[in-house]
């Protein structure tokens, strides 16, 4: 049978994603899980560095951070803390620096800002809308807590707003882009939130290329079907045209199987302990580095090839390195 002509629909039905590279984000603690839920979690600034510097040469190209309070595990948004493992990430890996400024849903602005004017970090994360942001069943799923904040804590995000109003942002967005040059993960917790970012990019307070996060399955979110998935990525693709890449994390079970699809589609991903405990059905992961090596191996064998950080600095407008010092 003689070979058929391919058509332009053929040529655009193919996957625009193989061969570009994929950044991996991993982050590596958070301010959801306690140190009950998993012996693996890190909190003291040791285990954090670590742990970040093992994720980075398993292919993390950028490390998110948050702190905590080295006695007891507690999310902290101290600079003291940070100070504790960030100096030594840098050090002894060339991975992005990305402080969170979301911290946790406890935090009042100005401490959820300590770490990140401390440390000039190179990216920040900054959550695009005030929400509901509950995981407070987790307070039932465990009797012996290791420290006597934990269960409270969990339980009061049902009467907690997740507080980041527009004003918030433009705070962030000044104080931590226009007078520090930081870049930014912008993370999408739901269709509104695009929009959210639009306007300040309407505004020229946001500036490209954006790095959206896309977030799914937390409970005040939008949820983790693949439908909202396909959504999200429609929508942004209206918004924002050529002038962003996108990357998806998935909370909990959902953490491998939506990376995967962001991956298929074109996008960047995002594990890590703060999203997820499970390195598969039943399986704890006994490190980020884990999680990090299992979705490289799955977006590899999808043609993805791994970003190293000087490639993501480079997609995302970060100076290099070697610029920056």
């Amino acid at each position: 049978m003689a070979d058929v002509p391919e058509t332009a629909a053929d040529a655009a039905a193919k996957p625009r994603s193989r061969g570009k590279k994929l950044i991996i984000s991993c982050a590596v603690t958070g301010a959801v899980h306690t140190p009950t839920m998993s012996p693996h979690l890190p909190y003291t600034p040791n285990d954090i560095a670590t742990q970040a510097v093992d994720a980075a040469k398993a292919g993390a190209a950028i490390l998110h951070l948050h702190a905590r309070d080295p006695e007891d595990g507690r999310p902290s948004p101290k600079l003291a803390h940070y100070e504790g493992f960030v100096p030594r990430i840098r050090q002894q890996c060339d991975a992005v620096i990305n402080i969170t400024t979301g911290g946790s849903t406890a935090m009042t602005m100005e401490q959820r800002l300590e770490g990140p004017l401390g440390l000039s970090p190179e990216i920040c994360s900054l959550n695009m809308g005030s929400m509901n942001f509950v995981y407070s069943d987790l307070g039932q799923r465990y009797q012996n807590w290791r420290f006597p904040w934990e269960k409270p804590y969990v339980e009061a995000t049902k009467d907690v707003i997740f507080r980041n109003t527009f004003g918030d942002i433009e705070t962030i967005l000044r104080e931590m882009g226009e007078r520090r040059g930081a870049r930014f993960e912008y993370e999408c917790y739901d269709v509104g939130h695009l929009y959210t970012l639009a306007h300040f990019l309407d505004r020229k307070l946001a500036t490209p290329p954006l790095f959206v996060q896309m977030v799914f399955g937390i409970l005040g979110g939008i949820g983790a079907d693949p439908d909202n998935l396909m959504h999200m990525k429609t929508i942004a693709d209206r918004l924002f045209g050529d002038a962003f890449e996108w990357s998806v994390l998935a909370a909990g079970r959902h953490q491998i199987n939506f990376a995967t699809m962001a991956a298929a589609m074109g996008g960047h991903v995002r594990v890590g302990l703060e999203d997820s405990l499970y390195a598969g059905p039943g399986k704890m992961a006994e490190s980020n580095a884990e999680q990090v090596a299992k979705i490289r191996r799955i977006v590899e064998e999808l043609g993805r090839p791994i970003a190293s950080p000087e490639e993501a600095r480079a997609m995302l407008g970060v100076p290099s390195r070697a610029a920056a010092a």
